[in-house]
């Protein structure tokens, strides 16, 4: 109560190469502008009102969604790398509302199970083109969100479209071009208006490495409530072994509970500070003009430093042998891909199975056309959906 506050250091004015509002590219189907919203909040908006948005409160991030109400889901994730981005777009004046939105929307591709049902959805489309979360969320904002009588999709603006495109950089390279895009990517009819050899907006950018922030330290609390590592086994990294003992130093009673929940906390800060840090570097360096001027920049505008860099391969190294290869999470990933290959090959063979809004096109489409049906079938559901179909489908229990 007694405290001073003191004012962050927050630009008062846009940065000259924030994306602007006001300059927007507008919308491949054009619509009456917003008396009350910009572009980019109607962008937000129409993303939590999305049918996919909502699902991703019962999909994965790593553990399936029954298996406890703690964990992150992908929607509790996407909230708090939308948070993540807000407060980095704030510090480096640019637009927020493109930056949140942005986050909200980059896991909306996500099949259930994580990332062992995007490997298992990819398997079963070998032959069909396979399957790409990235590139199923650009279908799912442009084709598959059925919502509105003018369009499919959600008619966003021409900035989500390609942040969401290229935010992890650019596609078109010197070994890759069209041709080796996924098939989601290259259906879409303007994909080409995406400056697909260029970066993202920073807008895009910033989201990008939000996401990494958030799954990152997050990952860190997970991995310990379930048991699968422990703070001792952390106090070994850099970086997170030097927080965690900061915490201890400071606080040296502290149940553990609230000792890891104190160290992510400064961890994000860290993460967060160090990227603005580095971006602000950048920004003295090549000095951008303006948006574009950050698209057309031979390296990235937002980044982390070389030494963070090094810190959080370290992390990931780490939690990829004692988190995401863990037998616990191995046996979570067998349940998954197996129910997600039966699923797959009945729809496939037996289309008349499918809810009617699938089934009528299914069942008179090619086999490369009817396996992206079913794909798009799949790739919708959630964890608890889809283990509760499989049973219905393939236990006789369920007749009885």
């Amino acid at each position: 109560m007694g405290h001073k506050i003191v004012t962050p250091s927050i630009p008062e004015k846009r940065a000259v190469f924030a994306t602007l509002w006001e300059e927007s590219r507008g919308r491949f189907i054009e619509e009456p502008h917003s008396a009350t919203r910009t572009p980019f909040q109607r962008d937000r908006d129409r993303i939590i009102h999305a049918s996919a948005f909502r699902r991703l409160k019962q999909k994965t991030q790593v553990f399936v969604a029954h298996e406890g109400d703690h964990y992150r889901t992908r929607l509790t994730h996407s909230l708090e790398v939308a948070q993540i981005a807000r407060s980095v777009a704030r510090t480096l004046g640019l637009d927020e509302d493109l930056a949140e939105a942005m986050a909200l929307a980059h896991d909306l591709g996500h099949p259930p199970f994580g990332h062992a049902g995007e490997d298992q959805l990819d398997a079963c489309m070998a032959d069909y083109d396979g399957f790409d979360h990235n590139a199923q969320t650009l279908r799912v904002v442009t084709k598959l969100e059925s919502r509105y009588p003018n369009f499919d999709g959600l008619n966003l603006t021409w900035e989500m479209l390609e942040g969401l495109v290229k935010h992890n950089g650019p596609l078109l390279t010197a070994d890759n071009g069209v041709a080796d895009l996924p098939a989601a990517f290259r259906d879409f009819a303007h994909l080409e208006a995406l400056e697909l050899d260029q970066f993202a907006g920073p807008e895009a950018q910033v989201a990008a490495l939000a996401d990494d922030i958030a799954y990152n330290n997050h990952d860190i609390d997970d991995g310990v409530t379930a048991g699968l590592f422990t703070i001792e086994d952390l106090i070994e990294l850099p970086l997170v072994g030097e927080i965690f003992k900061s915490v201890r130093e400071d606080y040296p009673v502290i149940d553990r509970e609230k000792w890891v929940y104190e160290a992510v906390r400064r961890l994000i800060g860290h993460w967060i500070d160090d990227l603005t840090a580095e971006t602000q570097r950048r920004v003295g360096a090549y000095k951008p003009g303006s948006a574009a001027d950050v698209r057309a920049m031979p390296v990235p505008l937002v980044a982390f430093s070389d030494g963070l860099e090094r810190d959080q391969r370290a992390l990931r190294a780490f939690l990829y042998e004692r988190m995401y290869k863990h037998y616990k999470v191995n046996r979570m990933r067998s349940q998954a891909k197996r129910i997600l290959n039966e699923l797959f090959d009945l729809f496939m063979a037996e289309p008349e199975t499918l809810p009617d809004i699938w089934r009528l096109d299914a069942q008179q489409a090619p086999a490369v056309r009817r396996a992206r049906i079913v794909c798009d079938y799949l790739a919708g559901m959630t964890d608890n959906y889809a283990i509760d179909l499989h049973r219905r489908l393939f236990s006789m229990e369920s007749m009885l």
